[in-house]
């Protein structure tokens, strides 16, 4: 008995062994707040679980994302926090996990309570700005993140006024954010009535612009105070789907305040991998003024928490405005050595359908100038080289800090990127492209980044499309005109739609006899002559065809055409010469008295129906513009064989 449950045992620990690898798998990660109270000082410290190296890159790490309950956050680690009152507060953390294999740790909001104040209450760090958007990391399709929105009272009295959120920009057809919290500890109230303001008079005194002049307005994509508030809604309804909006009052001078979002970024972001999605915050410090601020903060979709990685908002391009467009590509690197890094090399792919020449650095961190041409400096600076298909941007005498080096407690201070504008070239295609950046710091191996990827919508072309069939065995000929559908002006392969009306006639011609014995001594005979006249219009039906561009003049094509009558009418003449013939005697007689004279006429609706297939090729300007062709068609109903010879211009 005992050796058969020690063979049982053996033949089932590997199942134990799979079953307990999948439970560990599925297991969902945890960190849980610490926190140690004294009076009014917190001190707070996570507990995380072990991170899980991802595989040949730099060492796996956390950041930190804290928010205290009472309307204040920190980065830190282990951050010392102290609240101005008693009470109860509700303590949140948010872990992200930096080269692992899994999804961000889950946490718990903890209660921490504060029943005596024994420490002076530290103010908060003033803010630079009147307005302000942080967030605790990039989204990735299927997580939560957090948005801050911060804000200043400039005036020197008290006010109340207004804050509005836009998220979900229109050009993507999904959007990306939902809002699953908002926090608030100030009084702030939402609000629910459509956007809608009028003002005679700005803070300054001047007249106010009249509601007649928004649709010309040109509203820069961020500035540090405007006055024309109605044309600040109004363009970020115009380019945003989904807002919030909020009012506040009671706000002392100099006085700064925080709004928490928790965001959830939908699946469907997936599809827009390494594009530069927006959100817009806009800032009204005082209701009886139109004078407001706006912050538009840009965010990189990424499929993971990787520091280093590029981005673009040219994702999602119009082929047909894009020509004397520039587009915005962003490098971001983090330095994760023991030390710091004085040279850092971004070695970057240049699409061909991009010209070099154009690039434009528009920002960058470090903050440093160009270097000069043809001469070696002491200074910090970042130098430029273009080749055909390569951008070099190189950061020369800086000092970034290791997130691994001593006394370094804010990782952003890690942090770099460059962010340049690009033209296309004057010659390019619609298609797709991938580039990616090698990232070199001093002298260590490079860290490739993911793939930033542009695409242009399929847009639509309508194509004019005239010409004339020929069928082989009727040898009608009918003319037609029609419409075509497709996307716009395709590099290689696609696919089409055509509809198509024609008009036709043709006439048939025979002969034929008939004779009838008398008495078998005659015989009535008729000779018929008869003509057919028959006009039809019908419709021709492409329901899908596939396209193939050879180059920009020449395309071949193949697909399925439908054809059927609307309208059939035939008119038949048919005269018919009596002849009597006495055979014995062999005597034919002509009697004109005795002739006969028929004419009918018939009308049809929708018959003829006749399945088929085509091949096809047409030359000129095949993507867009005139051009000729000639299609055979083969129908599996007779008349079979068919021949279309057509010019087709594309809009």
């Amino acid at each position: 008995m005992e050796k058969r449950v020690l063979i049982y045992c053996v033949l089932l620990f590997p199942f134990f062994g799979i079953a307990q690898t999948v439970a560990d798998s599925l297991q969902i990660r945890t960190a849980v707040i610490g926190y140690d109270v004294m009076g009014n000082e917190v001190q707070f410290s996570p507990q995380t679980p072990p991170l899980n190296q991802m595989a040949g890159a730099p060492k796996a790490y956390y950041s930190y994302y804290w928010e205290f309950g009472d309307g204040r956050y920190s980065t830190e680690k282990e951050p010392k926090h102290s609240y101005k009152e008693k009470g109860e507060y509700e303590a949140r953390l948010w872990v992200t996990n930096h080269y692992d294999n899994g999804k961000p740790p889950a946490t718990r909001p903890e209660k921490v309570s504060v029943s005596d104040v024994t420490d002076d209450y530290q103010e908060e760090a003033s803010m630079e700005n009147t307005l302000d958007i942080k967030r605790n990391r990039d989204p990735v399709p299927g997580e939560e993140i957090v948005l801050v929105m911060r804000y200043k009272n400039p005036k020197a009295y008290e006010t109340r006024g207004k804050l509005y959120l836009f998220f979900n920009e229109r050009k993507y057809k999904t959007d990306h954010f939902q809002i699953s919290d908002i926090r608030t500890y100030h009084g702030e109230k939402q609000l629910v009535e459509p956007l809608a303001v009028q003002f005679q008079k700005t803070d300054d005194g001047s007249d106010y612009a009249s509601l007649e002049t928004f649709n010309q307005r040109k509203i820069l994509k961020d500035s540090t105070e405007r006055v024309n508030l109605p044309a600040t809604l109004e363009e970020s309804q115009e380019e945003y789907k989904n807002y919030e909006a909020f009012s506040f009052d009671k706000m002392q001078p100099n006085e700064q305040r925080n709004i928490f979002f928790t965001v959830q970024a939908t699946p469907e972001m997936l599809k827009d991998t390494s594009a530069i999605v927006k959100v817009r915050s806009i800032y009204v410090p005082d209701d009886d003024y139109p004078n407001h601020n706006v912050k538009e903060t840009e965010m990189e979709v990424v499929t993971s928490h990787d520091p280093n990685k590029m981005a673009s908002n040219a994702t999602i391009m119009n082929y047909r405005l894009v020509r004397f467009k520039k587009f915005l590509f962003k490098i971001k690197f983090q330095n994760n050595g023991e030390g710091p890094a004085s040279t850092i090399k971004l070695d970057t792919d240049i699409p061909e359908m991009f010209n070099p020449k154009t690039i434009e650095v528009v920002d960058q961190y470090p903050e440093c100038p160009i270097c000069p041409d043809e001469r070696e400096v002491q200074y910090s600076c970042l130098d430029t080289t273009f080749a055909e298909n390569k951008a070099v941007f190189t950061f020369k005498n800086i000092y970034l800090p290791g997130s691994e080096q001593k006394n370094v407690k804010e990782y952003d201070s890690t942090k770099g990127f460059v962010k340049y504008r690009i033209a296309l070239n004057k010659d390019f295609h619609k298609t797709k492209t991938k580039s990616r950046t090698a990232i070199y710091f001093d002298k260590n191996e490079p860290i490739i980044t993911n793939y930033a990827t542009t695409r242009f919508k399929p847009g639509l072309s309508i194509g004019a499309k005239a010409g004339f069939h020929y069928t082989f065995e009727t040898e009608e000929q009918e003319y037609f005109a029609g419409v075509t559908v497709s996307p716009f002006k395709s590099y290689r392969g696609y696919w089409q739609a055509e509809l198509m009306v024609g008009a036709g006639s043709f006439d048939e011609l025979s002969t034929f006899s008939e004779s009838e014995v008398v008495n078998e001594a005659f015989t009535n005979t008729y000779e018929f002559t008869q003509s057919k006249e028959i006009r039809n219009i019908s419709a021709y039906l492409v329901p899908i065809s596939y396209r193939y561009n050879l180059n920009n003049y020449l395309a071949v094509a193949g697909g399925a055409q439908l054809k059927v009558d609307l309208s059939e009418t035939t008119e038949t003449n048919t005269t018919g010469e009596y002849f009597l013939e006495i055979p014995n005697e062999n005597v034919v007689i002509r009697d004109e008295t005795q002739d006969i004279s028929m004419e009918l006429k018939k009308d049809c609706s929708f018959v003829n129906f006749q399945p088929g297939v085509f091949v096809g090729a047409n030359a000129g300007f095949v993507r867009i513009g005139p051009s000729i062709g000639a299609r055979y068609i083969y129908y599996f109903n007779e008349p079979h064989q068919q021949l279309q010879l057509y010019a087709i211009w594309k809009f």
